[in-house]
C-alpha cells in the first residue's frame, strides 16, 4: 500500500525553528502540487502552504514570512522550513501530494511550540 512518510514534528520553545519533510515512494511519478496541511486542537484541518512541480508556492496568512515550503523532485520530497514558532502553531501537520488523479496524505507528525 502506498505510504508517505513524514518527519520532523517534536517540542520546540517559541521562537524557535523545525523542519518537516515529506517521502513518497518511487512508485508515485507525475506528482503535480504537494503541500501541508495542519489541525489543532478543536479546529478543522487547514492549508499551511503549496508548491506545484514549476515552483509556484502559496501560504497561508498566518505562515507567510516565517515559513517555506520547497520540494525535491528527484527525490519525491517536500520540505517544510518553519522559523519563528508560536503557540499558535501547534498542531498536527499533514504532508499531501497530489499524482495524476489520486491524492495521498501522511500519517500526521505532531508540532508542539511552548510559551
Amino acid at each position: 500500500q502506498v505510504q508517505l512518510v513524514e518527519r520532523g514534528g517534536g517540542l520546540v520553545q517559541a521562537g524557535g525553528s523545525l523542519r518537516l519533510s515529506c517521502a513518497a515512494p518511487g512508485s508515485i511519478f507525475d506528482i503535480n502540487t504537494t503541500g501541508w496541511y495542519r489541525q489543532a486542537p478543536g479546529k478543522q484541518r487547514e492549508l499551511v502552504a503549496t508548491i506545484t512541480t514549476a515552483g509556484s508556492t502559496n501560504y497561508a496568512d498566518s505562515a507567510k514570512g516565517r515559513f517555506t515550503i520547497s520540494r525535491d523532485n528527484a527525490k519525491n520530497t517536500v520540505y517544510l522550513q518553519m522559523n519563528s514558532l508560536k503557540p499558535e502553531d501547534t498542531a498536527v501537520y499533514y504532508c499531501k501530494i497530489v499524482a495524476g488523479l489520486r491524492a495521498y496524505w501522511g500519517q500526521g507528525t505532531q508540532v508542539t511550540v511552548s510559551s
